[in-house]
C-alpha cells in the first residue's frame, strides 16, 4: 500500500530559498526524524523542495537511514508575486477562493497544484517504493492536500505548524488524509 508522508519544513530564519533553520528548527528536525522512525513505516524514498529549510528538515532522518534526499523543484513554495505584497495574507486567501487568481509574475493555486500534482502522479505510478516522504512548504502542502480532501484550504493552512505532517493513503478504494503530527511533540531544548 502506497503511503505519502507530506511534511512541512521546520522553523526557518526566513522565506528566502536559502534561509536555514532556526536553532529551534534544527531541534525540530531531530524530533521529526525520531517521530518518523517510531511511526511504524520506514521511508523508502525522500523527495524535497530545493529550498534549504526543507532539506535541513529531513536531513537527520535521511542520514540515520542512509537515504538520499531527491530534490524536485516542483515542491518549491508557490510564488504569489515577484514584487513585495503588503496585504499578502488577503492575497493568499483570495488565491484559495479563486484558484485561477494570479498576480503578475505569480503563480495561481491551479498552476501550483498542477506542477506538484505531476510529481505526485509519478510517485503513485512508481511501484518500486511504498513509503515516500515529501518535504515542502505550507502553501503548497495545503494545495496538495486539497486535491485529496476538498475542505482543506486557507483556514486549514492558517492552522499548520512548523513542522507539520500528514499521511495520505488509500483506504477502501479512496485516498484518506490524516494529520499525524502532534503539536505536543517534545522538542529538546
Amino acid at each position: 500500500m502506497k503511503r505519502l508522508f507530506m511534511i512541512r519544513h521546520c522553523s526557518a530564519e526566513g522565506q528566502h530559498k536559502d534561509s536555514p533553520l532556526t536553532k529551534l528548527g534544527v531541534r525540530q528536525a531531530e524530533v521529526v526524524a525520531e517521530f518518523l522512525q517510531n511511526y511504524g513505516y520506514q521511508l523508502d524514498r525522500i523527495i524535497s523542495s530545493p529550498f534549504l529549510r526543507a532539506i535541513e528538515s529531513i536531513k537527520p532522518y535521511a542520514e540515520r537511514h542512509n537515504l538520499s534526499i531527491e530534490i524536485d523543484e516542483r515542491l518549491e513554495e508557490r510564488l504569489l508575486s515577484e514584487e513585495p505584497i503588503d496585504d499578502w495574507l488577503d492575497v493568499l486567501e483570495e488565491s484559495f477562493t479563486d484558484r485561477d487568481f494570479r498576480l503578475p509574475g505569480g503563480e495561481s493555486s491551479n498552476d501550483a497544484s498542477l506542477r506538484a500534482g505531476q510529481l505526485i502522479d509519478e510517485i503513485l505510478a512508481d511501484d518500486t517504493c511504498e513509503n515516500i516522504g515529501i518535504v515542502t512548504h505550507g502553501n503548497l502542502l495545503a494545495l496538495l492536500l486539497n486535491s485529496y480532501q476538498a475542505d482543506i484550504g486557507f483556514s486549514q493552512w492558517k492552522g499548520f505548524t512548523n513542522p507539520d505532517m500528514y499521511l495520505i493513503q488509500k483506504t477502501g478504494g479512496e485516498y484518506v488524509v490524516e494529520r499525524i503530527w502532534s503539536d505536543d511533540e517534545p522538542v529538546v531544548s
